[in-house]
């Protein structure tokens, strides 16, 4: 059996105090540079985040982990997250560490596993579908009040708990007066707007692209669109490179909802087509597209 790698001793150290002790420690995943853990006693759970200094291949993602906190310190500043989301913060001896409030969700695309079913038609997966929708909305509407942009949406970025939509994850977030920072470079290309893929593929890879709130709404729209309908909104092949399928999205070219919908349902189906519209300019806001989503 391989053993788990343990979190830094020194988060460990100070997370006790919050969750109290004996606590325990879950491996949640290890991919990409960087690991995270479920730290839990019986006081409450937290969620932490450190790099993998063993992972050669990866970005910087100690700089990443120290991005992101000063992103959600500033959010917390700017009423756009809870005060009570960051749990704390710091070094270790290689690198950095990130802990967050713990959220006793599920990933997007698992829990939409039902409405994609033959049972997705009824009405109360209907209207619960619709919930987690405008929730999602809602958050991100007041991130763009507050002037920043996630940058990241996508369904691995996105939990429910409750019937309600929760986003994690801030390291790529756009802010204003966001600078010196990592060049944001896009996020998960499948959920890539087609103003940040043209972008990307327009300028150098040490160039920041400043993702604006229409990306996100472009962001939400293809992930309800996937986990919807089990397919991606652009087709293109998996085993194809990363600057192909982003020429594929800066296109505009996208599968009819229509055609692959598991079953017809208008109130979502406008909404998801609005929030996909190829011009920025023409796409909801994202307090528009919660309102579209309301069911009424």
């Amino acid at each position: 059996m391989v053993e788990e790698p343990p979190p830094p001793s020194e988060a460990l150290s100070l997370l006790q105090n919050h969750v109290g002790q004996p606590c325990t420690t879950h491996l949640l995943s290890d991919r990409r540079g960087s690991r995270a853990w479920k730290v839990s006693g019986p006081h409450g759970a937290v969620a932490l985040k450190a790099n993998n200094p063993d992972d050669e291949s990866a970005r910087d993602k100690a700089a990443e982990i120290a991005q992101e906190d000063d992103h959600v310190i500033r959010l917390i500043a700017a009423g756009a997250l809870s005060p009570g989301y960051r749990i704390d913060a710091g070094t270790w001896t290689s690198g950095r560490w990130l802990a967050v409030r713990w959220i006793d969700g599920t990933p997007l695309w698992r829990t939409l596993a039902l409405a994609r079913g033959p049972e997705g038609g009824r009405p109360a997966v209907r209207s619960w579908l619709l919930q987690i929708a405008r929730t999602w909305a809602d958050s991100l509407a007041r991130m763009h009040a507050a002037g920043w942009a996630h940058a990241d949406v996508q369904p691995t970025n996105t939990l429910v708990a409750d019937g309600r939509a929760e986003l994690i994850d801030y390291a790529l977030a756009c802010g204003p007066g966001d600078a010196p920072r990592l060049p944001y470079r896009g996020a998960l290309t499948h959920t890539t707007a087609p103003e940040i893929a043209a972008a990307v593929l327009a300028t150098p890879a040490d160039t920041h692209i400043q993702a604006e709130p229409p990306a996100d709404i472009w962001g939400l729209g293809a992930s309800l669109f996937w986990c919807w309908t089990g397919h991606r909104p652009v087709a293109y092949e998996d085993a194809v490179d990363r600057t192909e399928k982003l020429r594929g999205i800066a296109r505009g070219t996208l599968l009819s909802l229509s055609e692959i919908r598991p079953w017809r349902f208008p109130e979502l189906e406008d909404a998801v087509t609005a929030c996909l519209a190829p011009a920025p300019e023409d796409r909801p806001t994202a307090a528009e597209a919660a309102g579209m989503l309301t069911g009424r």
